[in-house]
């Protein structure tokens, strides 16, 4: 039997789980202190138990390990809020990691905008 539908649910899940995810940040738990938090992808387990969230940061306010420990400190609030809105029968374990994609961009265009000016 194969499916009709143009993508799995796992992205499907992934997808609304990165959109609750934003939701929840900016009606229930603050992360100013940290600097500007983007959620940037979620990569979900073909089970649906285990959810490995990425992030970026803007105008950092603390190390970048402080702000690893004190996201994934947050874990349990961010799960509690993520369970009452998503509509599956478990909730996902949640763990936060660095999204470093932005800081290879700025380097690759640092280095083109520097061979650009050599010629």
């Amino acid at each position: 039997m194969s499916s009709e539908r143009p993508y799995k649910r796992t992205d499907r899940v992934a997808s609304e789980i990165l959109s609750l995810l934003g939701q929840i940040q900016t009606q229930y738990i603050d992360l100013s202190d940290l600097g500007f938090i983007t959620f940037t992808h979620v990569s979900i387990s073909k089970d649906l138990k285990n959810a490995k969230i990425f992030y970026s940061v803007v105008n950092k306010r603390k190390s970048m390990d402080k702000i690893h420990l004190e996201l994934n400190s947050k874990v349990k609030a961010f799960r509690k809020y993520l369970g009452q809105n998503l509509r599956i029968k478990f909730t996902p374990e949640l763990k936060f990691f660095y999204d470093d994609t932005n800081s290879y961009i700025q380097k690759i265009e640092k280095i083109f905008h520097e061979i650009d000016s050599k010629e």
